[in-house]
Parts: structure tokens; sequence; C-alpha cells
């Protein structure tokens, strides 16, 4: 007790509260420098890739991809700035890293996922594997890139979840939304009928509906008779569409080849099949 109380007197407390409010004073300096900083540079980033939109021949996908990394890279060369400015009023920040040694070798292979991520992410952005905004399907994910970052990529399912998925996990891609979407429909009619009557009145629909559909950029074509059964004919059309318009296509088809088929007393089963896919050219 006589040693604790002979240090606690021999404690200067006029240095000792001066130096606490001014690492303090520090500390707030910082952490509101800090803010600013991150606002007023998002900012600045959001209204140079507005301008860039504006003035340079580029799909709005990829220059919100660039924005969404460029923003993600600062937020985190501002973090790891600060952080360490916030650690040098602690502990000499230098003489930590320069005498690292091992403790470095281990943290270098504890980073080997985080520089895998890096790595990934450059190249898929080199190669403009992604961009925000496509419809792409990793894994057993499917839905819309909404960001894309250096370390990770979020892609929004269709139900709405949203998904963060790190870069080195991206190993095969497809991307949905490069070039035109191919539109086949199989349309099923009675067995019992004349498969050369419905074919035509199937062909005078796709013959209108690519007149009238500016969203058809290959006029659908019947292919003929892709399968019959007992209880079945099936007659296949395809085609293509503008990307990411290939549903509303294959409905406006599906219906108005129906009401064709309907009013020119072409029997019909209970359901149409209908499936449609990417263009592979």
């Amino acid at each position: 007790m006589n040693l604790l109380k002979q240090w606690f007197h021999s404690i200067d407390w006029n240095k000792f509260w001066n130096h606490i409010i001014s690492v303090g004073i520090k500390i707030a300096i910082l952490i509101v420098l800090y803010f600013i900083l991150r606002v007023v540079g998002n900012k600045i980033i959001r209204s140079f890739f507005r301008k860039y939109r504006q003035q340079q021949a580029v799909s709005v996908g990829r220059a919100d991809t660039l924005e969404s990394l460029i923003s993600n890279f600062y937020g985190y060369v501002l973090f790891f700035t600060f952080a360490i400015l916030l650690l040098q009023n602690f502990m000499d920040v230098t003489a930590i890293i320069a005498s690292a040694g091992v403790a470095s070798l281990a943290i270098a292979f504890g980073a080997q996922g985080l520089v895998s991520d890096v790595v990934t992410g450059f190249f898929i952005l080199l190669e403009r594997q992604l961009d925000v905004g496509d419809t792409i399907t990793i894994g057993l994910v499917n839905g819309t890139v909404e960001a894309l970052g250096l370390r990770t990529t979020q892609v929004r399912d269709f139900d709405g979840t949203l998904h963060f998925i790190p870069n080195r996990q991206i190993m095969i891609v497809s991307n949905h939304s490069r070039g035109n979407m191919r539109v086949m429909v199989d349309i099923q009619i009675s067995p019992t009928e004349n498969p050369e009557k419905a074919m035509a009145i199937i062909n005078e629909v796709c013959t209108k509906a690519t007149k009238e559909n500016k969203n058809i950029v290959e006029p659908p074509t019947v292919l003929g008779v892709q399968n019959i059964d007992a209880t079945n004919m099936v007659i296949r059309v395809v085609g293509k569409a503008v990307n990411g318009e290939q549903y509303s296509v294959q409905r406006d088809l599906l219906k108005d080849i129906r009401e064709a088929l309907t009013e020119n007393k072409i029997e019909l089963p209970l359901s149409f099949v209908s499936t449609f896919g990417p263009n592979n050219n």
C-alpha cells in the first residue's frame, strides 16, 4: 500500500490531465475530420461520375461499377489512414511496423484471403466480367449486381435478398446481360389438330408481333412440331429480344398466339409451356 501511495503521489496530475485533454481533442478532431472527408469525398466522386455519364460514351452500368469501386477504395484508404493516425496518439506505430518480424509474416498468412479477394476483384473489373445492374448467376445465387468492390460483390436476389460474395469465391460467372436474349416458346395444341394450319396461324401472329413490338430484335420463327404424344402436340417458336425484355416478349407472344388459335377453333390443352434463355452467339 505504501508503494501504491508513493506512486500515486508521484504523478504530476496537471501534466497528466493536460495530456488527456490534448489527446482527447486530437482524437475528436480526427473523428470529425474523418466524417467530413468521407462525406465530401463521396460527394466529389458522385459529382464526377454524374458528369462522366453525360460527357462520355459509356454505359450506365459501367459508370456505376467504376463509381462503386472508387468509392470502395476511397473508403478503405481513408479508414486505414485515420486508424494509423489515431494509434499514433497511444503508441509508436512506426516502431511497431519496423519491428514486426515474425508477426508480420503471420499477418501476411492470415491476410491471404483478403489479398485473394482484392486480386480477383481487380481482374473481374479489368476483364469487365460484371457491371452494376447486370443480371448474373454465381453458383447458386441469381440476381442483379448492386455493387462491385475490391473485396466483395453484392448481388440482389430476385426475392429481395442481398448476397455479399467474397471475390475469391467467384469461380464461374454467368452474365445474362450481355447481348440479346433468346425467347423460346413451346405451344401445346391437341394432337388431333392440323399442325400446318396451326403453324400458319402462329406464323401470322409472329409476323404481326415483329412489326408492332420494338423489343423484338430477331423475328420469332416457327420451327415446327417439336413433340407429339397422346395428349399434346408441341410447336416450337424461337426469336430474340432486347436484353431484359425477353419476359415481356414471351408473355405477349403467348397471349396473342392463344387468342389467335382460339379464334380459329384450334383445340388447346389446359396448359402452355414456354422457356427462354440467353443468346449464346
